[in-house]
């Protein structure tokens, strides 16, 4: 594999925040060091979904201020954390890019273990979670499940146990950028461009502060659904299964009942249909269902609308104006 220089010579940071007015310097504190250690030059970039009353503007721009290798971007309104990501890599100008959160949960000193890796020769370094922390047990089987499943789906390798803490090189980043796809699950987007990958196991530590300020449930559920409609088509292969499978049901309940209903004491007519139609009537909506995803994914890819829309930037070198990516 090719050999890297010692230091990258500019690494970029791409941090999605939405209300973490109270995060941003803990999470300075911590990553600074860490940046002068392995690159030669970096910056940090804030992705901010603004909401009203937030001051975490302010308070990544009193950091600006006192480093100037600090960048934000505010995005139009609330674009979700996969878009927010995206916006920062198409800004990113580093030889090597790391995307994290703000909470402290993934910790910062992994970078100089990626750094590591990717002087090895590596493209991609992800973070992979071996214990997690200050996590309910309903969310830790969530997203072990989830994890599983999505990998097990996908018709590419997505590594089991990793979110987007991740190292990509600037030919990994130019490809993802590249892609035309409006959904922004980096964990699939990664592995389907390709390259060199390799992991860093690490244990998962609770969150420094607060609460998760991105909607776990319903936010883990969209992400969920697209990491499985967007790799794979096995649930269309689900559908015609279960659609095979109970055309077979039903056929089998026809024999007993003619059955019954000639020779013995059956119970009514209604009790058949009942079954028959719950039966049908369910494999129709799951399959209808299962349908649904893939034709609002098509709807929502053909319209080619963009993945983000950049209203202001603060010490970053672009043209004035909000930005469509």
């Amino acid at each position: 594999m090719t050999q890297r220089p010692e230091k990258v010579p500019l690494l970029s940071v791409v941090v999605p925040v939405f209300r973490e007015e109270d995060g941003i310097v803990p999470f300075l504190q911590r990553i600074e060091p860490v940046l002068d250690q392995c690159a030669t030059a970096y910056e940090i970039l804030f992705c901010l979904d603004p909401v009203e009353g937030d001051q975490t503007d302010g308070v990544i721009e009193r950091e600006i201020a006192r480093n100037p290798r600090i960048r934000l971007l505010v995005m139009s309104r609330r674009w979700g954390q996969p878009a927010a990501t995206l916006a920062g890599l198409e800004y990113a100008r580093g030889d090597a890019c790391v995307a994290i959160d703000v909470d402290l949960q993934d910790p910062p000193e992994l970078i100089a273990d990626m750094v590591a890796k990717w002087r090895d020769g590596y493209d991609v370094v992800y973070a992979q979670r071996r214990t997690r922390a200050g996590e309910s047990w309903h969310h830790l089987l969530r997203a072990k499940w989830g994890y599983r499943i999505a990998a097990w789906m996908s018709d590419v390798d997505m590594p089991k146990d990793t979110g987007d803490y991740r190292l990509m090189d600037r030919k990994v980043v130019d490809a993802i950028c590249n892609l035309s796809e409006t959904h922004g699950y980096l964990r699939g987007l990664t592995p389907y461009v390709g390259f060199r990958h390799t992991a860093i196991l690490f244990d998962r530590a609770a969150r420094e502060g607060g609460a998760s300020n991105y909607g776990r449930f319903f936010g883990n559920m969209r992400i969920n659904i697209n990491a499985l409609v967007a790799f794979s088509i096995f649930p269309l292969q689900i559908a015609s299964l279960l659609g095979l499978a109970c055309a077979a049901v039903g056929a089998l309940l026809l024999v007993p009942g003619v059955v019954m209903t000639l020779f013995l004491n059956p119970p009514g007519w209604a009790f058949w249909l009942l079954a028959l139609m719950l039966l049908i009537g369910g494999a129709q909506l799951v399959c209808l269902g299962i349908l649904g995803e893939y034709m609002g994914r098509t709807y929502e890819e053909a319209r080619r609308r963009p993945k983000f829309v950049v209203d202001r930037t603060v010490n970053i070198e672009t043209d004035a104006g909000p930005k469509e990516g």
